[in-house]
């Protein structure tokens, strides 16, 4: 069975959705693999937009959607997570980060870091100097990985990456996908785990 997580630290239901995974994978014994893929680059190949940018101008649909991030949180016993105060973040070096680590023995503790730095202890993460500060606060080598973020190689995977994805039908963060089924949102986890456990 092939799962997939297609993700982007900008998305703050990504982060929520990171935070939830553990628990479905427990349950199904079937781990997801993550994959990095660039939002901005979604955005633009989709001609989406962010729920910031959509939402905008609508009366009572960006309090309801505030709302169900709160019955969210509480459902999955969430306490780790704080609304950045610098969003939009432009992601895309700390995406390359993702991209690079991938390919490392540290692509987990990179992930749980940055998406710390996003959404539990909120920072500007797409300030070099906050980067660098960041990643040695998280006893990664932050040299390495920001050496490793001008790699052309590096680059180019993250492109693949991204346009595999919008290919797959990805338009936004998070998606998921089992096999060759789409599921979008963190509020379609239930039906994701439902899916795997099917097919399983």
């Amino acid at each position: 069975m092939k799962l997939e997580f297609h993700f982007d630290f900008g998305s703050p239901n990504a982060y929520l959705s990171h935070l939830v995974l553990p628990s479905i994978e427990a349950r199904t014994g079937i781990v997801f693999e993550r994959v990095p893929v660039l939002l901005g680059g979604v955005f633009k190949a989709t001609n989406n937009v962010s729920p910031g940018v959509s939402l905008q101008g609508i009366k009572n649909k960006p309090e309801y959607t505030a709302l169900e991030t709160q019955r969210f949180l509480q459902q999955h016993a969430i306490t780790d997570y704080n609304f950045n105060p610098f969003f939009p973040v432009n992601t895309l070096q700390i995406m390359r980060g993702a991209t690079y680590a991938k390919q490392t023995d540290f692509f987990d503790q990179y992930v749980e870091e940055v998406y710390k730095h996003m959404w539990s202890n909120p920072k500007k993460m797409d300030d070099p100097e906050i980067i660098s500060s960041a990643f040695n606060e998280s006893g990664l080598p932050g040299s390495e990985i920001i050496a490793a973020m001008q790699d052309p190689s590096v680059k180019q995977a993250l492109i693949q990456n991204t346009e595999r994805s919008i290919n797959m039908g990805t338009f936004g963060s998070p998606t998921f996908y089992v096999n060759e089924d789409i599921y979008f949102g963190k509020d379609k986890l239930r039906d994701v785990e439902e899916a795997v456990l099917s097919a399983r």
